[in-house]
């Protein structure tokens, strides 16, 4: 559940830098759009703005990159997140508080601000119908990572039956976090996505190699567990991808009262142990079409 009442964030839990920016990403309250284009790779964020038509702040501090202006008339912004749930929950726990918390009072602001979120990411497919250069919208996020786990009310944003029948499905080891399943915002999907995408159900791993089934040199705990992934059907889908972000934060930004979603451009296909090093057209082709979508759902939204 949200705080609502008027007491004040100490500074050990909400850290404020000396020029009044948020510790980790360094943004002012004032630098801050209702619209954000969120990526993972810092270097990403001078690509989606090099679509922007004026540009009022750069700001990058350690793997958090941040550029805003306007974009055909609209307030929009871009951040980088890094790789991993535990660095995105920074960025979106720090992104509301800049919309949300009076950064002079330290108290939670009495009218709320609604964000729009948009993760644009790459993943390997799961599905052998899933190819290098499809664009996979994550519908529904399955969190291996554990985050929302720490946090109250949790269940009020999650799917508990998908998260049961999965859990029996693998039979989830008790020493692994406990998995966690998390809806996209309606609104920005029906906005975002079109013929030209496939709304899935996507993994968002709490790492890169063994918590993907990949193996290098250190053997793994569950040699079968992408078979299982892959055989697994929830209301008759299957599970369709694996990134790293997407639950976290979809499950922050549904707790906080925000917008959320993720599309992913396939850069692997994980069951013809195919990649594609040289994915950026594809990645750049999908940053033009989110922001064209997004420009328009505002516009129609106010």
């Amino acid at each position: 559940m949200i705080l609502r009442d008027n007491r004040i964030i100490p500074s050990s839990q909400l850290i404020i830098n000396a020029d009044g920016s948020a510790f980790h990403i360094h943004l002012r309250p004032d630098q801050l759009r209702d619209n954000i284009i969120l990526v993972g790779d810092p270097g990403r964020v001078d690509m989606v703005a090099s679509y922007f038509d004026s540009i009022d702040y750069n700001v990058s501090s350690r793997e958090f990159h941040a550029i805003g202006g306007t974009m055909r008339g609209l307030p929009i912004m871009c951040i980088s997140h890094g790789i991993g749930g535990d660095n995105i929950e920074i960025v979106i726990t720090e992104l509301d508080a800049l919309a949300n918390v009076d950064f002079k009072t330290r108290t939670v602001k009495a009218e709320h601000r609604t964000l729009n979120m948009v993760r644009i990411g790459t993943s390997g497919s799961i599905q052998e119908d899933i190819h290098i250069g499809d664009f996979v919208i994550a519908e529904k996020a399955l969190g291996f990572d554990g985050i929302l786990n720490f946090y109250a009310d949790r269940d009020k944003v999650c799917d508990l039956e998908f998260e049961r029948e999965f859990r029996r499905h693998m039979k989830w080891p008790q020493t692994w976090a406990a998995p966690y399943i998390v809806d996209a915002a309606p609104a920005l999907v029906d906005a975002i996505g079109r013929d030209d995408m496939l709304r899935g159900y996507t993994i968002a791993s709490v790492g890169f190699y063994a918590p993907q089934g990949r193996m290098v040199r250190l053997r793994l705990a569950d040699p079968g567990m992408n078979e299982k992934i892959e055989a697994f059907r929830y209301q008759g889908r299957p599970i369709t991808n694996f990134e790293m972000e997407s639950a976290c934060l979809q499950g922050m930004a549904a707790m906080l009262g925000h917008n959320a979603m993720t599309v992913c451009c396939i850069i692997a296909e994980r069951r013809a142990e195919n990649a594609d090093t040289d994915y950026k057209p594809h990645v750049r082709r999908l940053v033009e079409t989110v922001l064209n979508r997004m420009h328009d759902y505002r516009s129609l939204n106010g």
